[in-house]
């Protein structure tokens, strides 16, 4: 396992304002072993609900966890989402009185119990897989094809990550989202990812894949919304300005894990990758969720006019604004969209980020930037 002091310096931090702490992200991205891990600077009370044993201890949870002195780790939280009441008595009681690091798998229910139940006592944690600033620049091609899942990226080859991430697929599938009380049968709910996974980077038609699978829109907005409420999915949403020309209104869907995206696609190595017509969409995902890793305070959105000028991103940071340019070359040219961007948006600068090594300018506010260059300029901007 590789070390993640920035993910562990985050919830120290957190654990140093809030009584309550939740780690919240998709099974098996290393969520318990970051908790072992802040186990090793502060001694705590570890209760994983999974195991037997733990849950009868919580029969009576606010007699059990009353008398616990100290940082108290509570695993799958999702399975007793009764404890949230509790949490927030106790979190209530004196300052001396202990602190809670909660973990569990992203699920819409989760999400909104915990946040009504603990507003204003909890602060939240996002927790994905490995991102490229924990793995190395050199390792960024392994990163890409296998993704951030910690098993899925370690594994000894590129078949035996495969196997992994096919194990990983059918048990979100067929015991994740059941015990999430979502009835969507998993073959349905395959057929619709793998279907998605054609779409990634793209504006996504819900009628005509409700057409495809036999079902309404509605429904397919309800299987978006599953994807995207446990992490598997990014929607990205379209960024609005005051202008005549018509603007594309529809989110955009990205996945979060790109070795997610090649499995469903068939894809297991980089060479099958490079010759798949995914290959720049597949980069503009990777490219975009590093960025997000770095600064995940950061609102994204994209930009596109029906007339088919489009900005991949555009974000603030201390009230300026900065569009990206995601390309597949290690020559980026300016294009008529970026000069259309730079017309209708108020941009401080716009940066193309490609997979080459060279860093050069192309216009008075526009430069062309090495994804990890452009990640190191991230880590320092104001």
């Amino acid at each position: 396992m590789l070390p993640r002091q920035n993910h562990r310096n985050r919830v120290l931090t957190a654990l140093n304002r809030s009584k309550i702490t939740a780690i919240f992200g998709p099974r098996q991205c290393g969520k318990t072993t970051l908790a072992r891990q802040i186990m090793e600077t502060i001694p705590a009370t570890y209760l994983d609900l999974e195991s037997p044993q733990d849950a009868a201890r919580l029969r009576n949870p606010e007699l059990y966890l009353g008398g616990v002195t100290g940082l108290v780790i509570i695993d799958e939280i999702q399975r007793m989402p009764e404890l949230f009441p509790v949490l927030r008595v106790l979190a209530d009681q004196s300052a001396d009185n202990g602190r809670f690091l909660i973990l569990g798998s992203a699920s819409p229910e989760l999400v909104r119990d915990s946040s009504e139940s603990l507003a204003g006592r909890i602060e939240f944690v996002d927790l994905h897989g490995f991102d490229s600033n924990e793995t190395g620049d050199d390792r960024r091609k392994q990163l890409w094809l296998r993704g951030g899942f910690p098993r899925s990226y370690l594994a000894d080859t590129d078949r035996d990550s495969s196997a992994w991430r096919e194990g990983f697929i059918r048990t979100f599938l067929e015991r994740d989202i059941p015990q999430l009380g979502i009835g969507v049968p998993s073959t349905t709910l395959r057929r619709f990812w793998t279907m998605l996974a054609h779409s990634h980077g793209r504006i996504v038609n819900q009628s005509e894949l409700g057409r495809s699978m036999g079902v309404s829109h509605n429904t397919i907005r309800s299987y978006i919304d599953i994807l995207s409420a446990t992490y598997m999915i990014r929607p990205l949403q379209p960024w609005f300005t005051n202008t005549k020309k018509r603007q594309v209104k529809s989110p955009k869907i990205y996945f979060s894990d790109t070795g997610i995206l090649h499995h469903l696609l068939g894809l297991e190595s980089y060479d099958s990758l490079l010759a798949h017509p995914v290959l720049g969409a597949s980069w503009e995902g990777f490219a975009l969720e590093q960025i997000l890793r770095i600064r995940p305070e950061i609102t994204p959105y994209f930009w596109s006019l029906h007339s088919g000028a489009e900005l991949d991103l555009l974000f603030t940071l201390e009230g300026k604004a900065y569009g990206v340019e995601f390309t597949y070359s290690e020559t980026p040219r300016m294009s008529k969209s970026i000069h259309a961007a730079l017309d209708e948006l108020t941009l401080h600068r716009v940066f193309l980020v490609h997979p080459g090594a060279a860093r050069f300018p192309l216009h008075q506010k526009v430069e062309a930037v090495p994804l990890p260059e452009f990640l190191r300029y991230l880590r320092v901007a104001p």
